[in-house]
């Protein structure tokens, strides 16, 4: 039997990276998982690796109400509730790396529409859901960069820095009825975001993503692996102690003083 036999998962922004890697592990625990995303191919492509049937896709833009609301309703269609909700979406286009002044106002507003608010509107209705069925968990994707930051990520690093602010509130909130919130903060994770930074790179790509380990203590970057079964773990029932927290899956880079920290890619 899998840790999550009889769980219903959602994951937004699973078609890719870590959402998919996360979406597949709980597949395999016995989850029946729902991707919502807005990459059609890659997301059946990523439900037909799942065993048992156990795999449902959704199109949708997580930073609309409807959407978000669709993704939900649709899922209790399929499998008859929701346990665990997996906030993982989030974008950092490569044309964005610029200071507040040099920001326009709608990539601004893209950013933090996809990275925060459509937390918030995920969240707002699947506890409805989680409710009915006496608790679960609500993991949500933060960054190293809501906690530290670099120059040239004004809407990213505010977009983290309030996915972690909302992780605290809603902790609060929703504690009394066993709706625990999580947060994680990866560090620089192989996903197609950082191989996108590393292609502009003059040393090429895997170069790159070598020199970008080295900042981090444990000599390298994460994996999409790495991101699952820290959520797999923060969802489950070991975690039942565990909320309104954010666990730092970094290799170490937060553990570093400021002046120690190398060039990396953050996720």
């Amino acid at each position: 039997m899998g840790t999550y036999d009889g769980r219903v998962v959602i994951v937004t922004g699973a078609a890719l990276g870590m959402g998919r890697a996360t979406a597949l592990a709980f597949a395999h625990a016995g989850a029946s998982v729902t991707i919502a995303d807005v990459n059609e191919a890659a997301a059946r492509a990523a439900v037909a690796e799942m065993p048992g049937g156990r795999g449902l896709f959704v199109r949708a833009d997580v930073a609309r109400g409807a959407d978000c609301q669709r993704v939900v309703g649709e899922t209790v269609a399929a499998f008859g509730g929701v346990d665990v909700l997996f906030n993982n979406v989030g974008i950092q286009p490569p044309d964005s790396y610029l200071n507040v002044e040099q920001t326009p106002e709608e990539v601004w507003d893209r950013i933090m529409d996809v990275n925060l608010k459509s937390y918030f509107l995920m969240s707002k209705y699947a506890i409805p859901e989680i409710r009915k069925r006496g608790g679960g968990a609500i993991v949500n994707n933060a960054s190293v960069q809501g906690l530290q930051s670099m120059k040239g990520v004004p809407p990213y690093a505010a977009s983290k820095g309030g996915v972690l602010s909302l992780t605290r509130q809603m902790a609060v909130e929703y504690a009394a009825e066993r709706i625990r919130v999580v947060a994680i903060c990866p560090g620089t994770i192989d996903t197609e975001m950082v191989r996108t930074i590393a292609r502009g790179e003059p040393d090429g790509v895997e170069a790159a993503l070598v020199r970008y380990g080295q900042s981090h203590p444990i000599g390298r970057i994460g994996t999409g692996q790495d991101i699952a079964n820290a959520v797999l773990f923060l969802a489950s029932d070991q975690a039942s102690f565990i909320t309104g927290e954010y666990l730092c899956v970094d290799g170490g880079y937060m553990a570093l003083g400021a002046w120690a920290r190398g060039a990396g890619a953050e996720s």
